[in-house]
C-alpha cells in the first residue's frame, strides 16, 4: 500500500513544480528547424567525449544552435485593427513601393517597413496581422546582405499575402541575407492565421518586409527595435 505523502514531501514537490515552471519561462523553446543542427552538435559531443577540444566545440556549437533557434513565446496586443512586427530586429527601411509582383496583388502603392535580423535575433518569423493567405510565393535569387536596400529586389524570398477579416491586404516577405540559405514557411493558401502566429523560419541572419496600405498609420520609425508579434507597426484605418 503506497504511503501517503508528508507534508514535508508536498512542500519538495511544490518547490520542485516552482524551479520547472520558471525554467519553462526562463528558457525559451527551440523551433523544430533547430533541433537537427542541435542534435547533430551533441552527438559529435557524445561521439568525442574522449576528447575534450572536439567535446567542447561540439556543445558550444549545439549551444549556439540552441539560441539561434530559439522561439520564445509572445503576447500579441489585443486591440484590434493592428499590424505587428513579424520578427525581432532592427526597422532599416521606411519607403513608398509597389506591392511584390510575384503575389499579383492590387498595383497599389503601399507602405514597406523592412525589419533587419542579426544572428544574434531569434529568427521565427510571426503574422502581421489576423487573416487568411491569399497566396504563398517564392522566389530563387541571390544572397547580398539583407542590409542594403536592393536585397528586397535580388535575394532569395518567400512572400506571403494575407488578407484581414475586414478585407485588408498586407504582405510579408522572408528575404534570405549574405550567408542564410535556407527560407522555411509552413504558411499555405487557404490558411487562417492568428496575430502573431508563428509561420516560418529564415536560417543565419536574414531580413523581413511587411508591405502595409499607404493609409495605415505608422507607429515605428527606422533605428527603432522591434520585438517579433508585440510591437505595433501600424494602425490600420
Amino acid at each position: 500500500m503506497a504511503r501517503p505523502a508528508r507534508p514535508a514531501d508536498a512542500a519538495d514537490q511544490s518547490e520542485l513544480s516552482r524551479f520547472v515552471d520558471l525554467v519553462r519561462s526562463t528558457v525559451p523553446p527551440v523551433h523544430p528547424a533547430g533541433l537537427p543542427f542541435i542534435a547533430g552538435g551533441l552527438g559529435v559531443a557524445a561521439a568525442g567525449r574522449r576528447h575534450r577540444w572536439l567535446r567542447t566545440t561540439a556543445l558550444t556549437a549545439a549551444s549556439a544552435c540552441a539560441l539561434f533557434f530559439r522561439h520564445p513565446p509572445r503576447v500579441p496586443p489585443t486591440r484590434p485593427g493592428v499590424v505587428v512586427a513579424p520578427a525581432d530586429g532592427l526597422v532599416t527601411l521606411i519607403e513608398r513601393v509597389r506591392p511584390p509582383a510575384a503575389l499579383n496583388m492590387p498595383d497599389v502603392p503601399m507602405t514597406r517597413v523592412s525589419i533587419f535580423l542579426s544572428i544574434f535575433d531569434a529568427h521565427v518569423q510571426r503574422a502581421p496581422v489576423a487573416g487568411e493567405v491569399v497566396t504563398v510565393k517564392y522566389r530563387p535569387g541571390s544572397f547580398v546582405s539583407a542590409e542594403r536596400a536592393e536585397a528586397s529586389e535580388v535575394n532569395e524570398s518567400n512572400a506571403m499575402w494575407l488578407r484581414t477579416a475586414e478585407g485588408v491586404d498586407v504582405a510579408a516577405v522572408q528575404i534570405a541575407g549574405l550567408v542564410a540559405r535556407r527560407i522555411v514557411c509552413t504558411a499555405r493558401a487557404g490558411d487562417k492565421l492568428d496575430l502573431g502566429e508563428t509561420y516560418g523560419l529564415i536560417r543565419f541572419g536574414s531580413r523581413l518586409d511587411t508591405y502595409l496600405p499607404e493609409d495605415a498609420r505608422l507607429l515605428v520609425e527606422i533605428g527603432q527595435r522591434a520585438i517579433g508579434g508585440e510591437t505595433v507597426l501600424a494602425e490600420l484605418a
